[in-house]
């Protein structure tokens, strides 16, 4: 059973990229002069997260996820195993 003081990342699992509401926090913090380190330990996320988010928003002007280049694979590496 899991008590209410649990935070929800660790309920969660590990994901690779952060939610876009986890993103707009990060933002938010920063617009309220709060430090790298101040959110970091916050939201429970590295400083070097932090960080790239706000350096992200400053240069492209979003946090959005942004295309990733080349061409996706045919397969998935599920159905590589398979085979």
């Amino acid at each position: 059973m899991q008590t209410a003081s649990t935070n929800i990342c660790e309920r969660m699992g590990n994901s690779h990229e952060l939610s876009e509401f986890k993103r707009g926090t990060v933002i938010g913090c920063h617009l309220c002069n709060k430090s790298i380190r101040e959110i970091s330990l916050l939201l429970n996320i590295l400083r070097s997260t932090v960080s790239g988010i706000i350096t992200k928003w400053k240069k492209m002007g979003t946090t959005a996820t942004q295309p990733q280049s080349g061409r996706p694979r045919k397969m998935t590496e599920g159905g590589q195993r398979i085979q």
